[in-house]
Parts: structure tokens; C-alpha cells; sequence
């Protein structure tokens, strides 16, 4: 009996010390300047991200080397040029302020209706493939230099309301594993999150990410703890209506995301800036319910 007793209490203090440890990574905000920036990250024992589901090797099949006799024979057919490779300004994955002014023009095209993220994903790309079968340009998806000057003659430069409007950002079509059950279903292109239950949209809200060096990471997840009134104790900063999903990543409210919007970044966590359907979201969001982050 004193053998269990003891079990129970070491196995009550390891709860505990779970979670310190992962409050302890929770995040805060950055500033604009900080975000491509290498700035220290915390420790290992403060936080230790865990690789995101979607992660894949660097090694990619084109990356092999030509063996020394494939190499030697192209070299000796007389016909054997190198064909010219179109470069690439912009394409899907880059993440920027001049795909932002991208995503702008082709708003004024009538080719896209979410509003500018910075992010080049699918909808940027069928937009700008829809431009280039118009326009007679080779269509990609891609933006190299021919594209960029067409689409910059047929636009005007993009007001600061056109780059940042003030409206809710249109969220996207819900990823596939959203639509069973009780989802916080986050969008990284759209920065949204939709509050989905049984596959139907309860409530949007616009959202904003960590940065290029505290990533958000992606995958599926389960909300393990909420807290309605949570400073972080790293960054010190306070993280209303948090709701912990992954090691110290939480979707929070942020003052500086409702002051500044998507000129700062946060330290990985899920910014919200509607404190009003945040709250509400906190309220229906139960622990273990299931949370989606995807581009």
C-alpha cells in the first residue's frame, strides 16, 4: 500500500511539472522588424517545438547529381544546349511583402476576393495562372518578370486600405479534416479560424501567425488546457482566453494584433484580435476538441 501511495504522489508531481513546462513556452508578440531577423530562441528546456506533421525532407528527387558519364556525353552532342530558364519572381510558398502587393493587383483584376496575406498560396496561384492564360503568358502559376510587368500595366500601385483592409478576411473552404466533429479549423493563406461543428461554420475570426523563427506549426491537434486569464511566462505578455493546443502554442487574444494587425507576429502562437468572438470561442471550445492548422 505505501508502495502505490508513493506511485500516486510521483505521478500527481509529473502532471504538474507537464504543465509548467509547457506554459512555459508559451508566446508574446514581435515586432515587424524582428521577423526575418535571427534573434535567440528560447532554450530547450523553455520550448522544444516539435517538428510539424507536413514536415518532409530537404532532399528532393531533382536534387541528385548527373553521374560523370551522363554529364561527359551531354557535353559532346553538338545539339545538347542548355534550355533558358524563366525566373521566378514569386511562387507558391513565399511568404512577403511583394506578394502582398501582388495579391492587391490581382484584386483590382477581379481575380481573387480574399483580401492580401502576404502568402503565395493555391488561391494566389490559380489567380495568377487564370492572368496568364488571359493574357497569352505561359501559364505556371508562378510570377516571373514578363508577368509582373503585365500585371503592373494593367494595375495601379496599391493603396496602404488595398495592401491592409480593414475588413474580415474571407476564410478559405475548410480543409478536409475539419469536417467531423467540434474544430477550431485554422487556415494559415486566409488567416482565418472557423469554429466549425459537423462540418457547418459557426463563427470566422481573422488571425495572425509566428514568425519566419517561431513558426506555427501545423498539423492536427487537440486543444489540453485553456485559461482565461494567462500571462506568458517567457515573454511575459498577456494571453487572454488561451486555449493550448500544441506544447505552449495557444490561439489568444492580442492587443498589439488588434493595434497593429499583421505588422507584428507572434512567437508561434495563433494571434486573434476580435476580443468579443474570442471570448464567445472560449466559452463553446471544450478541452480535447480538435484543432487544424494548414496552409
Amino acid at each position: 500500500m505505501l508502495r502505490l501511495h508513493r506511485k500516486r504522489v510521483i505521478i500527481r508531481t509529473l502532471g504538474v511539472a507537464t504543465a509548467v513546462a509547457l506554459a512555459a513556452t508559451a508566446c508574446g508578440p514581435q515586432n515587424s522588424e524582428s521577423q526575418g531577423s535571427a534573434s535567440p530562441a528560447p532554450s530547450a528546456s523553455a520550448a522544444d517545438p516539435t517538428p510539424s506533421a507536413s514536415a518532409s525532407s530537404d532532399a528532393k528527387p531533382g536534387d541528385a547529381s548527373p553521374s560523370p558519364s551522363a554529364s561527359a556525353s551531354a557535353s559532346k552532342s553538338p545539339s545538347a544546349s542548355p534550355s533558358p530558364t524563366v525566373k521566378q519572381i514569386m511562387a507558391n510558398g513565399d511568404d512577403s511583402e511583394q506578394v502582398r502587393e501582388l495579391q492587391a493587383r490581382l484584386r483590382q483584376l477581379k481575380l481573387m476576393s480574399v483580401a492580401p496575406t502576404g502568402f503565395y498560396g493555391s488561391k494566389t496561384t490559380a489567380a495568377v495562372k487564370s492572368f496568364q492564360g488571359k493574357n497569352k503568358l505561359t501559364a505556371t502559376g508562378g510570377v516571373d518578370e514578363p508577368t509582373w510587368k503585365k500585371i503592373q500595366s494593367l494595375t495601379k500601385k496599391p493603396t496602404a486600405d488595398e495592401l491592409r483592409p480593414p475588413a474580415v478576411n474571407e476564410a478559405d473552404a475548410p480543409d478536409p479534416r475539419c469536417m467531423e466533429g467540434r474544430v477550431m479549423c485554422i487556415s494559415k493563406e486566409s488567416r482565418t479560424l472557423a469554429w466549425m461543428i459537423d462540418g457547418k461554420v459557426v463563427s470566422t475570426m481573422d488571425v495572425r501567425f509566428g514568425s519566419e523563427n517561431t513558426p506555427t506549426r501545423e498539423g492536427v491537434f487537440n486543444v489540453g488546457w485553456k485559461a482565461k486569464d494567462w500571462t506568458s511566462t517567457i515573454y511575459h505578455t498577456p494571453m487572454p482566453y488561451a486555449m493550448f493546443f500544441s506544447g505552449g502554442q495557444a490561439v489568444h487574444y492580442s492587443a498589439d494584433f488588434a493595434a497593429r494587425g499583421y505588422a507584428g507576429a507572434s512567437h508561434g502562437c495563433v494571434n486573434v484580435r476580435d476580443k468579443a468572438k474570442l471570448s464567445a470561442l472560449f466559452d463553446a471550445v471544450q478541452v480535447g476538441d480538435k484543432v487544424v492548422v494548414y496552409w
